[in-house]
Protein backbone atom coordinates (compact mmCIF):
# COMPACT_ATOMS: atom_id res chain seq x y z
CA UNK A 1 0.00 0.00 0.00
CA UNK A 2 3.33 2.22 0.88
CA UNK A 3 4.17 2.16 -2.82
CA UNK A 4 0.56 3.21 -4.35
CA UNK A 5 0.55 5.18 -2.33
CA UNK A 6 4.00 7.20 -3.66
CA UNK A 7 2.87 6.34 -7.38
CA UNK A 8 -0.05 8.12 -6.86
CA UNK A 9 1.99 11.34 -5.33
CA UNK A 10 4.74 11.64 -7.75
CA UNK A 11 2.19 14.07 -10.10
CA UNK A 12 2.12 16.17 -7.13
CA UNK A 13 5.60 16.21 -6.19
CA UNK A 14 6.73 16.78 -9.84
CA UNK A 15 4.15 19.66 -10.15
CA UNK A 16 5.36 19.66 -14.18
CA UNK A 17 8.59 21.11 -13.12
CA UNK A 18 10.88 18.30 -14.65
CA UNK A 19 9.35 18.78 -18.41
CA UNK A 20 10.11 22.26 -17.91
CA UNK A 21 14.14 22.02 -17.27
CA UNK A 22 14.57 19.53 -19.76
CA UNK A 23 12.70 20.60 -22.89
CA UNK A 24 11.35 17.22 -24.01
CA UNK A 25 8.25 16.49 -25.73
CA UNK A 26 6.10 15.76 -22.58
CA UNK A 27 6.59 11.72 -22.45
CA UNK A 28 7.52 11.51 -18.89
CA UNK A 29 4.33 13.89 -17.81
CA UNK A 30 2.38 11.96 -20.26
CA UNK A 31 3.24 8.80 -18.09
CA UNK A 32 2.90 10.45 -15.19
CA UNK A 33 -0.52 11.19 -15.93
CA UNK A 34 -1.53 7.65 -17.61
CA UNK A 35 -0.31 5.91 -14.48
CA UNK A 36 -2.30 8.70 -12.53
CA UNK A 37 -5.46 7.85 -13.90
CA UNK A 38 -5.41 3.99 -13.76
CA UNK A 39 -4.33 4.40 -9.99
CA UNK A 40 -7.21 6.36 -9.69
CA UNK A 41 -9.73 3.56 -11.41
CA UNK A 42 -7.47 1.16 -9.55
CA UNK A 43 -8.46 2.80 -5.90
CA UNK A 44 -12.21 3.65 -7.27
CA UNK A 45 -12.72 -0.25 -8.02
CA UNK A 46 -11.76 -1.29 -4.25
CA UNK A 47 -13.75 1.08 -3.12
CA UNK A 48 -16.57 -0.19 -5.13
CA UNK A 49 -15.17 -3.68 -4.45
CA UNK A 50 -14.77 -3.53 -0.19
CA UNK A 51 -17.48 -0.88 0.66
CA UNK A 52 -20.33 -1.01 -1.98
CA UNK A 53 -20.91 -4.34 -3.34
CA UNK A 54 -24.00 -6.05 -2.24
CA UNK A 55 -21.54 -8.63 -0.29
CA UNK A 56 -19.66 -5.98 1.43
CA UNK A 57 -23.06 -4.27 2.31
CA UNK A 58 -24.62 -7.64 3.61
CA UNK A 59 -21.12 -7.98 5.61
CA UNK A 60 -22.11 -4.88 7.61
CA UNK A 61 -25.32 -5.20 7.96
CA UNK A 62 -24.71 -8.57 9.86
CA UNK A 63 -21.75 -7.03 12.11
CA UNK A 64 -19.11 -9.40 13.75
CA UNK A 65 -19.73 -12.46 14.15
CA UNK A 66 -19.02 -13.90 17.77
Amino acid sequence: MNLLALALALPLALDGESIAETGGNGTPIAIISIVSIVGGYLLLAALWYFVFREKARDKRKKGPRD
